[in-house]
């Protein structure tokens, strides 16, 4: 009697639905995913070129050719770039935010939804903002500059070999310090009252309660913004691809992305920009495991 009723609860109506759900689910990400990560690397050993697919198998002739190429590097090279200074400031920045609005201002959600404003724009959008504010002849950051007076610090901005890069990089930190914002407050809200309370009592406060108390136990916070943002950095694309097209100077701007889209549909080397792409998939990997890694472990 009692399998029999263990029999009917597992194949009930609703839980048959389920389970048929779920399994479609499933086979739509195992095609779209997983078999698409495994055809690109296939294409990335052929000698695919132009729009004819060819499927020969030549090893790691096209792994071989991008140790030899000068763009691949000089991307790879932008892109550890905006690693090392859109990470960290976009950290502080969003940290900074959230311990402001953990004040208990007045109108928080109005602060906080004018902070998560830029996140929420599209990176189309935004990206015809900045160029249209970085231009040199008419836009908004030089003619401000010299309406007060301060011609001496105009300058070509994204048309400047020099700058363009950092001006991506503020762009971008501009446009996710929100989103770091609302990560870094959810995590100082979830910390325990009594924690806060003790501290207090103890005679922590203002700077030094964050710094011993609320800081250090936000851990896991920190890890998940910092882990999406190196995504974003290593993956980013069409914010770029809007505001600089990689260029000025022809590569002043290209990151890896850039330089896989550019060679796979626009110079139709399919197998080369196929490698670039799996180059790319490793370094995600090699960020996004330790995250998930760390994650189980906790649970």
């Amino acid at each position: 009697m009692k399998r029999k009723r263990i029999s009917r609860k597992i194949f009930t109506k609703d839980r048959i639905i389920i389970q048929f759900i779920f399994l479609i689910s499933v086979l739509l990400v195992g095609y779209f995913v997983y078999i698409g990560i495994g055809w690109n690397v296939v294409v990335s050993l052929s000698d695919w070129e132009g729009l004819v697919p060819s499927y020969n198998i030549v090893g790691f002739d096209q792994y071989i050719k991008l140790l030899g190429d000068p763009i691949f590097f000089t991307s790879l090279m932008n892109n550890i770039l905006l690693m090392l200074i859109f990470v960290p400031c976009t950290l502080f920045l969003g940290l900074f935010l959230a311990i402001l609005l953990d004040q208990k201002v007045r109108k928080e959600s109005v602060f906080r939804t004018i902070y998560l404003l830029p996140f929420t724009l599209s990176f189309v959008v935004t990206g015809f903002l900045w160029r249209w504010m970085y231009n040199p002849s008419m836009g908004v950051i030089n003619t401000l500059l010299e309406t007060i007076g301060l011609e001496l610090l105009k300058s070509g901005w994204i048309t400047d070999p020099n700058m363009a890069m950092f001006c991506v990089i503020i762009s971008l930190i501009w446009q996710f310090a929100g989103y770091a914002m609302l990560i870094f407050l959810a995590g100082i809200r979830s910390i325990p009252e009594s924690h806060i309370m003790a501290a207090e009592v103890d005679g922590a406060s203002g700077f030094q309660l964050y710094k011993r108390v609320i800081i250090p136990q936000i851990k896991a916070s920190t890890f998940t913004a910092f882990v999406i943002l190196m995504v974003f950095a290593l993956k980013a694309f069409d914010f770029i691809y809007i505001l600089t097209g990689g260029g000025p100077a022809g590569w002043a701007t290209e990151i890896l992305p850039l330089t896989m889209y550019k060679e796979t549909f626009a110079m139709t080397h399919f197998a080369y920009g196929s490698t670039i792409a799996t180059v790319l998939f490793l370094l995600v990997m090699a960020i996004v495991i330790p995250y998930l890694y760390s994650t189980y472990r906790r649970k």
